[in-house]
């Protein structure tokens, strides 16, 4: 086994859904559909007959996903109809002229200037029908793998509807359309290798798969108009009288949903299901849909799976600078497309977006499944999850540093041990038929991240932030909490009564729970970020770190002012995002997040307030759980284990905050002399704002860069700042 193995570089070619690839004509590479172990949970099929199942079904049959699903199928029909009619090996897609035909066209264009002798002209003519003949296997090889691929994500796609329906509600409407559809495209796929000759195929078996589909889409939006109309009778919306009430449609009509993204099976490529034309309109077209965002950060992924590779053996600061090169060509496009704007209108429905970062997080599902149970308005709340796993697919996971026991001494005996996959939570939670319809709706956003890609929280949630859709809300957390009973409306009120709404950030650092505790109905005090202090740990750089103050403010009649905002969780419009959009240029980070995105905050115009009572609980994690760490991951990645690698990339990408908070040994000057100037890249974008001086919140929070010290912040410790 060779290094690049043994480490599980090559082991994520299948885990993050980039196996053996194959080029199309356009130089561009597609990639199959990788499918996740985990056993799935068994749910006893509901009455067929019973009403109340039925509607359900309709309403799931003409939702976003079940029509995703058929228009795929339908364009895939009219691809593959295409394909035969055109003849396969000696056409181009959509009945453009034969390959020979080009060909021959390009080598007139070649060798036509300048007659040749005879005798040079036979060769000549041998020599271009030997290529001619290469070319067009080369090309009639790419494209029957490209088609192969095509069919086979569009029958796994059949395949996990199918599946679903089956275990909510027993017999399937559309399983008869949908065994149609798999018997074509299998038949599609014999032809394709030679199995069968693709006369056999009957004429009329598309447009009969066709107009089963049409008929199925058209009932369902005379179903949809039916609801509308139903809704609207329900509140009284058209009759008499004076009312202002709204049906929202943002769960059926928002159009940065269409195409629908499934956030199942994992690893399935937004590209693969809709071309590269959703990436050009995301960057250039003005048209961006969620489809496209995620399908800007799966090439970026992907590219960043080649980089590991490439640069398995590089030293650190190579290894940063190709970093911020590749991120400048795959993210910042998209960055400077949508620069001081939101990507989407910002909804006015109180509608509430919770970015999730996961790294092998087993309580992800469980945290999903909380979130939604307690939320008074479940159909209002939108995730953004960035699942960090290790799939187990050519590659064996391992475990954290776990402790076994200690020796004669006292000492911890500790080990990294085998261990099975990580558990999906987003499988787990779409698969659950209280909460599916979430997923159905467009209400789930995932990003799938192999754990070999991932390099610490502050690149996760900067994609789970460009997952965010419109919603009115921004809210950041990590993926291991639980919820008091109403929370989202809670937050959502305590936010608009702080003094600065709407530029107000609730913030905190919320108490923790173990596994075992009774459900969780919140009510204790909110802590205050009040505190700070440069660390002195080597492994840390210096960098400050915030900390609880004093308690105070429980009865206040309203929040009151603190200092810091904790990444862990806050709470803001969603004008956030634009002001202080999250930086690409902080890989390999573990700790500066929340001193830097503080000081942005407060300088771009943003107060930060405590809220008065707590209604979120956070699982902390000691190093004795033996949980996974992303550092632990970045060692194995560059075949240096242990924490050391990520300890020198740290210390490189961290001097971008010190520069923006003003240390004393990180200047331009400073950085230029050591060759670190890259970690200023796109500074501008991503530094203190406009509206207070880095200066003046450095008063604010009373610390002192010359003596590095943090002093106390009486305003902030009395609850004396509204």
């Amino acid at each position: 086994m060779s290094d690049v193995e043994e480490n599980g570089i090559k082991g994520n070619t299948g885990d993050f859904a980039f196996p053996k690839k194959s080029s199309n004509n356009n130089g561009t590479s597609s990639s199959s559909l990788r499918s996740n172990n985990s056993k799935k949970k068994r749910v006893r099929p509901l009455n067929p007959n019973n009403d109340g199942g039925a509607k359900i079904i309709i309403a799931l049959l003409t939702g976003a996903g079940a029509a995703f699903l058929l228009a795929l199928l339908l364009l895939m029909s009219r691809l593959e109809s295409q394909e035969f009619q055109n003849g396969l090996l000696n056409s181009n897609v959509g009945g453009a002229k034969g390959v020979d035909d080009v060909l021959y066209e390009e080598q007139q264009e070649m060798g036509g200037a300048l007659p040749l002798p005879k005798d040079q002209r036979y060769q000549k003519q041998q020599q271009q029908q030997l290529q001619q003949q290469t070319s067009q296997q080369q090309i009639a090889t790419q494209r029957q793998s490209k088609l192969l691929e095509k069919i086979k994500i569009t029958q796994r796609l059949n395949d996990f509807k199918r599946k679903k329906f089956d275990k909510l509600f027993g017999a399937n409407p559309l399983d008869a359309v949908m065994k149609d559809a798999n018997e074509e495209l299998e038949g599609m796929e014999a032809v394709l290798e030679g199995r069968t000759r693709k006369d056999s195929i009957p004429n009329n078996k598309i447009d009969v798969l066709q107009q089963k589909f049409h008929d199925v889409l058209q009932k369902g939006e005379e179903e949809k108009k039916q609801r509308k109309e139903a809704r609207k009778k329900e509140l009284g919306i058209g009759l008499d009288g004076d009312n202002t009430v709204a049906v929202s449609d943002a769960d059926e009509d928002a159009p940065h949903l269409k195409p629908h993204f499934p956030p199942m099976p994992p690893h399935t490529m937004s590209v693969d299901l809709f071309g590269e034309q959703i990436i050009t309109d995301t960057l250039s077209h003005n048209k961006p849909t969620m489809a496209g965002i995620i399908a800007i950060l799966q090439r970026f992924l992907q590219d960043l799976h080649q980089f590991l590779i490439d640069h398995r053996d590089s030293k650190a600061l190579t290894v940063i600078n190709e970093y911020f090169d590749l991120v400048t060509k795959d993210l910042v496009p998209f960055e400077e497309a949508y620069r001081d704007k939101p990507v989407f209108p910002i909804r006015e429905d109180e509608s509430i977006f919770m970015s999730l970062g996961a790294y092998r997080d087993h309580l992800l599902g469980e945290t999903l499944r909380q979130a939604f149970k307690n939320a008074a308005n479940p159909d209002k709340l939108f995730v953004g999850a960035v699942v960090q796993n290790c799939f187990g697919i050519d590659v064996t996971c391992r475990t954290g540093v776990e402790v076994k026991g200690t020796d004669e001494r006292g000492n911890a005996i500790t080990k990294v041990s085998d261990r099975g996959p990580d558990v999906n939570g987003i499988e787990q939670f779409c698969d659950d038929p209280e909460y599916s319809k979430y997923c159905d709706s467009g209400q789930i956003r995932a990003l799938y991240v192999n754990e070999t890609e991932s390099n610490g929280p502050t690149t996760a949630r900067y994609f789970a932030s460009k997952l965010w859709g419109g919603e009115t809300y921004f809210l950041q957390a990590d993926a291991h909490l639980r919820f008091a009973p109403e929370w989202d409306r809670l937050y959502a009120e305590e936010v608009k009564a702080a003094k600065s709404y709407p530029k107000a950030v609730l913030s905190s650092y919320p108490p923790g729970f173990s596994e075992e505790d009774p459900p969780y109905q919140g009510g204790s005090t909110g802590t205050r970020l009040c505190t700070c202090q440069f660390s002195t740990s080597d492994v840390e750089h210096h960098i400050i770190r915030i900390n609880t103050g004093e308690v105070c403010g429980a009865h206040a009649a309203a929040p009151t002012q603190i200092a810091y905002i904790a990444a862990g969780f806050f709470f803001a419009r969603a004008e956030f995002l634009t002001d202080v959009p999250f930086d690409p240029f902080l890989p390999w980070c573990f700790m500066g997040e929340e001193i830097a995105l503080s000081l942005r905050a407060w300088t771009h115009g943003w107060d930060i307030y405590a809220p008065r009572k707590n209604l979120i609980a956070h699982q902390y994690r000691p190093g004795r759980m033996g949980l996974p760490k992303f550092w632990e991951n970045t060692g194995r990645v560059f075949g240096r284990p242990g924490p050391g690698f990520n300890t020198q990339l740290q210390s490189i990408s961290l001097k971008r905050v010190k520069y923006m908070v003003g240390y004393k040994d990180t200047t331009k000057e400073g950085l230029e002399n050591l060759g670190h100037s890259v970690v200023l890249t796109d500074f501008q974008h991503y530094g203190p704002g406009e509206t207070r001086t880095m200066d003046e919140f450095l008063k604010h929070v009373n610390i002192d860069m010359e003596r590095e010290m943090c002093g106390n912040i009486e305003w902030c410790n009395k609850c004396l700042l509204d």
